[in-house]
């Protein structure tokens, strides 16, 4: 196999892509890493449009399961069969049963298969039959593989649909549906990332810009906006108090 690139996709700023690192690194260390970290309603994938136009012959790509590769089955099984066709692997952690190796493994005695008895007109029977047989292996095939991107797909709307369901129901019975107007949410991970802003960005007399802050921390530029502004304000609290105190 050629170079072997780790795809990670998320479709909303919510989740965490961190996830699907860990869990391709885990198996395939050596997997350079694709991250898409927002698409939007469009779905428009610049990071995999521009590995579609550089990935080669031979070439694999690791997915932590179908569903990062389309928005529904039919969209997955079409990429599916265009990367079969040029050659390029496809592995799944989750559903490795149909990745490509997989499939030409279990393709290729039926591929192979020629019948030369020197008689032409049993040949010609024999092989039409042989045709016949690689249809109908190539056709079961196909329906595993589709079968396997509808169970994500029916999988991912069954999720949106039992949230949606759960937030309905707490919001019926009366419960604070996210945090109230003003809050700020303080996790372990927005503390990691402020300390590294401040450690890091120009802003707080830091080496980096902010595009090479972004890339370093590894958080979307939404948040790191979001956090450089926090962090500010509270610099701004600190010194009012520390000029109080001096008076």
């Amino acid at each position: 196999m050629g170079k072997l690139y780790g795809y990670c996709r998320i479709s909303t700023r919510n989740q965490s892509i961190e996830r699907q690192v860990r869990n391709i690194l885990r198996v395939y260390p050596e997997a350079i890493i694709i991250k898409e970290i927002y698409t939007g309603t469009s779905f428009d994938r610049p990071e995999w449009n521009k590995l579609m136009r550089t990935i080669q012959d031979d070439d694999g790509i690791v997915f932590d399961e179908v569903s990062r590769m389309g928005r529904n089955a039919a969209e997955g099984f079409d990429i599916y069969k265009d990367m079969f066709e040029r050659g390029i692997n496809l592995i799944y952690l989750k559903e490795s049963h149909i990745n490509t190796e997989s499939y030409r493994e279990s393709m290729q005695s039926v591929i192979d298969m020629e019948i030369q008895s020197g008689n032409p007109d049993a040949d010609e029977l024999v092989n039409s039959i042989v045709k016949a047989v690689k249809r109908f292996a190539l056709s079961k095939v196909e329906k595993d593989i589709y079968r396997a991107f509808e169970q994500a797909e029916k999988e991912v709307d069954y999720l949106h649909r039992r949230t949606k369901e759960g937030i309905e129901m707490a919001r019926l019975n009366g419960k604070q549906i996210g945090l109230k107007k003003g809050t700020k949410l303080v996790t372990r991970k927005s503390i990691e990332a402020k300390r590294a802003i401040q450690k890091y960005n120009k802003t707080f007399g830091g080496p980096l810009n902010n595009i090479e802050t972004i890339r370093q921390i590894g958080i979307s530029e939404t948040t790191f906006y979001k956090y450089r502004k926090e962090i500010i304000e509270e610099l701004l609290v600190k010194q009012e108090g520390a000029q109080k105190d001096s008076c």
